[in-house]
């Protein structure tokens, strides 16, 4: 077992495509993951337990929101947990190709983690929205059922878009690097999840939170037309290879 600079290093180089990949997931959050990702394989984790660590972190904060009366105190809570378990749901992939222990099941354990946690975190706000809130009327409540609609069908329609593509045009499992466009990654923040995250820091001021949970949910709706869009012509235009 190498020393965490060689393991470091060795993971840079096994590092996803930039490409499609906002300025904090690339600068930020795979950068952390790293680092855990060094650590978990000095510690002799595999994959699938930092998975596990990584919902471990983001369920506990998710029901944080849902349970307990939002505060300032609060935020900084949530905030961390679900940022500590975004940079642990990188880590698992980077840990993966460092090892050559990644495959279907733990692919699949990866996804199911994810898609819980879109599902369950608009799900606490809305509980929230109704246990500790002070909204203007009744039909804010419909708010976090947008956004956790938004969320979720672009994360499955992602990924959708991303297997059915490979099938289609006889790709490998891993696509090749391809040139960045930092205007691009400038533009996709708003829609990053650890963009996302930093709403909870104003748990503490809930007509502030309000404000800025629905300007998200706005912008996220947004791209989810784009995204459809873009991803619907350009499997329409492929063929089986």
């Amino acid at each position: 077992m190498g020393s965490t600079g060689t393991v470091l290093r060795e993971l840079r180089g096994a590092q996803k495509s930039a490409k499609g990949v906002s300025l904090y997931s690339r600068y930020v959050n795979r950068p952390a993951g790293r680092v855990l990702a060094a650590g978990a394989y000095r510690t002799g984790l595999t994959p699938n337990q930092v998975t596990l660590i990584s919902g471990l972190f983001t369920y506990s904060a998710i029901a944080a929101v849902a349970l307990v009366e939002p505060s300032w105190t609060l935020g900084l809570v949530v905030w961390a947990g679900l940022v500590i378990g975004f940079a642990f749901d990188s880590a698992d992939g980077q840990l993966a190709r460092l090892t050559g222990r990644g495959g279907p099941a733990g692919e699949w354990l990866d996804h199911v983690v994810d898609c819980g946690k879109l599902l369950l975190v608009h799900a606490a706000v809305l509980i929230s929205f109704y246990r500790f809130g002070e909204l203007p009327s009744d039909g804010w409540l419909l708010l976090p059922l947008g956004f956790q609609l938004a969320a979720v069908v672009t994360f499955c329609a992602g990924l959708l878009r991303e297997h059915l593509g490979k099938a289609a045009a006889g790709q490998a499992t891993t696509a090749p690097a391809a040139p960045v466009s930092r205007a691009r990654a400038v533009a996709l923040l708003p829609a990053d999840y650890g963009v996302f995250c930093l709403v909870f820091l104003l748990l503490g001021a809930p007509g502030v939170f309000l404000a800025g949970y629905a300007a998200l949910a706005v912008v996220h709706t947004l791209f989810l037309a784009a995204f459809l869009a873009k991803w619907f012509r350009e499997l329409r235009a492929l063929r089986p290879g």
